[in-house]
C-alpha cells in the first residue's frame, strides 16, 4: 500500500520536535509490521532468517515470537510457500479467508471495505497498484496500524485515532481471525503467528480500553 502523510492536525499526536518513538510504540508498531509482513506473502529465505533471530521474552508475547522464531528455523521457503497457500489461497478458497467483509459479513466485498476505504481516503491511504488484494486484508490493517504508530502518515497519530482505527477495522474481527488461524489444520510455521495475533490484540484492546 502507498502512504502519504495527510492525517488532519488535530488528528496527530503532540510530540516535541523529532522525539523518537518510545521503546513501548517501537515494540507496537514493530509487531504490526510483523504481522503485516507475514501475512502479506510467504516469507522469503531473508525474511526467515531475520524472524529466526527475533529475542524472546518472559510473557505470552515473548513465548509467541520464541516459537515463531524456533519454527522459521524449521522450515525453508518453498515449505511456508505450500503452507501459505493451503491456508489463504487453497483451490478456489484457503482454509482461512482473511478479510475484515467476510468475517464480519459472511461475503467479500461489503460494506465493511467500503467503510475501510472512506477512512483510508480521510488518512491519505491508497492501494498501491501491483497490489491486488482488497484493503480489508488482515495483512493491509496491520500495515496501517503500524503506520498510524510510527508515523509512516507523516507523524504518528493520536491514540483516539488508533483506537477508532483499530476498533472498527481490525479489533472487530482480527481476533477471530488469529483464533482461526491457530487452529488451521494447516497451520504449522503459521500457528505461532495466530498465537502472537491473538495475544497482541487482545493486549492492544485492553490497553485502548484504558486509555478510554
Amino acid at each position: 500500500m502507498i502512504m502519504s502523510g495527510n492525517i488532519p492536525e488535530e488528528e496527530r499526536a503532540s510530540r516535541d520536535g523529532l522525539q523518537p518513538l518510545s521503546a513501548e510504540e517501537n515494540a507496537r508498531a514493530g509487531t504490526y509490521r510483523l504481522l503485516a509482513v507475514l501475512l502479506g506473502g510467504p516469507p522469503d529465505e531473508e525474511t526467515l532468517a531475520v524472524v529466526s533471530g527475533l529475542p524472546s521474552g518472559n510473557n505470552c508475547i515473548g513465548e509467541n515470537v520464541a516459537q515463531l522464531a524456533k519454527r522459521s528455523r524449521q522450515v525453508n521457503p518453498e515449505k511456508v510457500e505450500r503452507e501459505f497457500h493451503k491456508l489463504f489461497i487453497g483451490l478456489g478458497e484457503g482454509e482461512i479467508v482473511p478479510y475484515g467483509s467476510y468475517y464480519l459479513s459472511g461475503f467479500l466485498h461489503e460494506k465493511p471495505l467500503a467503510r475501510l476505504r472512506v477512512d483510508l481516503r480521510k488518512l491519505g491511504v491508497e492501494r498501491d497498484s501491483n497490489f491486488c488484494e482488497p484493503e480489508d486484508c488482515i495483512a493491509s490493517v496491520c500495515e496501517v496500524m503500524s503506520g498510524l504508530i510510527s508515523g509512516d502518515f507523516g507523524t504518528p497519530a493520536s491514540l483516539s485515532l488508533q483506537r477508532d482505527f483499530f476498533t472498527k477495522h481490525v479489533g472487530s474481527w482480527g481476533d477471530q481471525f488469529f483464533v482461526d488461524l491457530e487452529s488451521a489444520p494447516s497451520a504449522y510455521f503459521y500457528r505461532p503467528v495466530g498465537s502472537l495475533g491473538r495475544n497482541f490484540l487482545q493486549l492492544e484492546a485492553e490497553a485502548f480500553s484504558i486509555e478510554n
